[in-house]
């Protein structure tokens, strides 16, 4: 049985290039505990990396990206675009984030 553990990512930026800043994220770090607390809405005010383009040098890789959406002037608003999911695999010893 192995003990390495699944990290996953969820970078929202300003743009569509990985070079362009982040401006919301997310943070689910499989080598937690059950009674661990995870990354909540608000527990930090600073970004774990500036851009995707950064986590991919320290590692992270990116598996899935968000589809360009369809978008009227009439809507405004809606879901936060150029969403860009990231994995890494760390040792279960290992307890770090990004």
């Amino acid at each position: 049985m192995t003990s390495a553990r699944q990290q996953v990512l969820v970078l929202h930026l300003n743009s569509g290039d990985l070079g362009s800043t982040t401006v919301a994220w997310a943070f689910y770090d499989g080598t937690l505990g059950a009674e661990d607390v995870q990354m909540q809405a608000g527990s930090e005010n600073e970004p774990p990396y500036s851009s995707v383009l950064d986590a991919m040098r320290d590692g992270w890789r990116v598996f899935q990206a968000s589809p360009l959406p369809e978008r009227s002037a009439a809507a405004g608003t809606g879901q936060l675009t150029n969403e860009y999911w990231l994995e890494r695999i760390q040792d279960n010893d290992s307890n770090e984030g990004g």
